[in-house]
């Protein structure tokens, strides 16, 4: 009885460096399903509480109510992370100024550089396995076809061994042997749609992050300190009084 060929067989008869590659491309898979499903939840939540942050923060009276709102509730997305340093930045250069190197120039040139840093730690963050991602969607085919040759080889060589080359012996160790690349691209083709998916939504994210900043510089640098010397002068305005 001929002995029934597929997955099983192929398995069964593989060597060392077959059997290394499919390891390699059951731990690539899993590990570009992980990288694209945590991806895709945090940034939907991501989304979710931006959203919510930004309606906060166009209906806020000030920007200090922004502020004590932050204080209470720590940033836990881009656009909150963002109105936090950069109030932070503002009032920090308010009351020391430009004492450091890292503190000099102006307050509006103090407030870009805390932005822009806080927008790349965040691109930095968002971008965080998309690396891996794009890498096996580049060399998961490769690596299979290379599974594949090696499997064509050793069929080869059995068939040439035996001394039968009909197209029945030939057919099903070379059919085998193409279950690699087909492996190989059962892996690539979800991370590369994942990886375009991914970029995407990050490629959004950034541009709706990048008009934030502009609409929150234009608010610290014009309004945040009248907010903070409004304040200060209402703290100070009963110990004045008292010492008259």
């Amino acid at each position: 009885m001929e002995p029934s060929l597929g997955f099983g067989h192929f398995i069964t008869q593989a060597d060392l460096l077959a059997k290394t590659i499919l390891v390699i491309m059951a731990v690539a898979s899993v590990s570009s399903w992980y990288i694209i499903v945590t991806k895709s939840v945090a940034g939907f939540r991501a989304r979710k509480r931006a959203a919510q942050f930004l309606d906060f923060f166009w209906n806020a009276s000030s920007l200090d109510q922004v502020a004590r709102r932050l204080e209470e509730t720590a940033p836990d997305e881009p656009f909150s992370n963002l109105a936090h340093q950069g109030i932070v930045a503002s009032r920090h250069h308010e009351r020391h100024g430009g004492a450091r190197l890292g503190e000099a120039g102006s307050a509006g040139e103090y407030l870009t550089r805390a932005l822009r840093r806080t927008i790349d730690e965040e691109t930095s963050e968002m971008e965080s396995g998309l690396t891996i991602l794009a890498s096996i969607g580049a060399t998961a085919p490769f690596v299979g076809l290379l599974g594949t040759v090696w499997g064509i080889y050793h069929a080869l060589v059995a068939i040439g061994m035996s001394g039968s080359g009909t197209l029945d012996k030939v057919a099903g160790p070379v059919g085998e042997a193409l279950i690699m690349t087909a492996i190989g691209l059962a892996v690539a083709i979800p991370a590369v749609l994942g990886y375009n998916f991914l970029v995407r939504l990050n490629r959004i994210t950034l541009a709706r992050l990048d008009g934030f900043a502009h609409d929150l510089f234009s608010f610290l640098a014009t309004g945040a300190k009248v907010d903070d010397q409004a304040a200060q002068v209402t703290r100070l305005a009963p110990e004045a009084a008292r010492r008259a």
